[in-house]
């Protein structure tokens, strides 16, 4: 009688263990929940990381190529920067930002190019990026318009005259500080992979006439 008594007083070691079963158990299960919402976090990141660097590389390199891959002739052989009252400039307006080419007209004028008339680009869809349009008679002057922009496209088109069009595009804010640009009568640096034949050019595009 007495041990019946201090049977069903006394907890059975059974339960205690199996407590502590269930009780590892659920540690065992929160630290493993724990490192694989890590391991996942860390597969995320690097992702992020791997798929970010490749975005930035292509885009880099599409940046760094010269004149944006499109083919354009040499200056002439020790050709210089040409003075500014010498070159005639036509803008025509690429975007659909009214005022612009009229605005950029007026801020070539003041560093002394000869402007001509402003109208808007005759194609049928936004020009991405401002090109500097020249034809073969007139290398060093769209060079030496090229100077005073920081991403645009130096064009040979199929003009005979010595008219310069800067046709701007969406990604024109503004032109390069006065200082920085090229002075008048410093030799013309050549964009790396220039044609030095101008002839080797084919399939000009057409000058466009606003």
């Amino acid at each position: 009688m007495n041990s019946r008594v201090g049977n069903m007083t006394n907890p059975e070691p059974l339960d205690e263990r199996e407590a502590r079963r269930q009780f590892v158990r659920r540690r065992q299960k929160m630290v493993f929940t724990i490192v694989v919402s890590a391991l996942v976090a860390i597969l995320v990141i690097c992702s992020l990381i791997i798929f970010g660097s490749i975005g930035h590389t292509a885009k880099h390199a599409t940046i760094a190529k010269p004149n944006y891959g499109v083919a354009v002739p040499c200056p002439p052989d020790k050709s210089k920067l040409v003075n500014h009252p010498d070159i005639r400039v036509r803008v025509l307006n690429g975007t659909n930002k009214s005022g612009l080419a009229t605005a950029l007209a007026s801020a070539l004028r003041n560093r002394g190019f000869n402007m001509q008339d402003v109208a808007d680009y005759p194609g049928k869809t936004e020009t991405a990026r401002t090109q500097i349009r020249f034809g073969a008679s007139a290398i060093d002057r769209g060079y030496t318009v090229g100077s005073q922009f920081n991403d645009a496209i130096l064009i040979m088109d199929d003009r005979s005259d010595d008219l310069i069009d800067v046709v701007i595009g969406a990604t024109f804010t503004d032109l390069n500080d006065e200082d920085s640009t090229s002075v008048v009568g410093r030799k013309i640096e050549a964009i790396k992979g220039c044609r030095a034949d101008p002839s080797s050019i084919k399939n000009l595009p057409k000058a466009p006439k606003a």
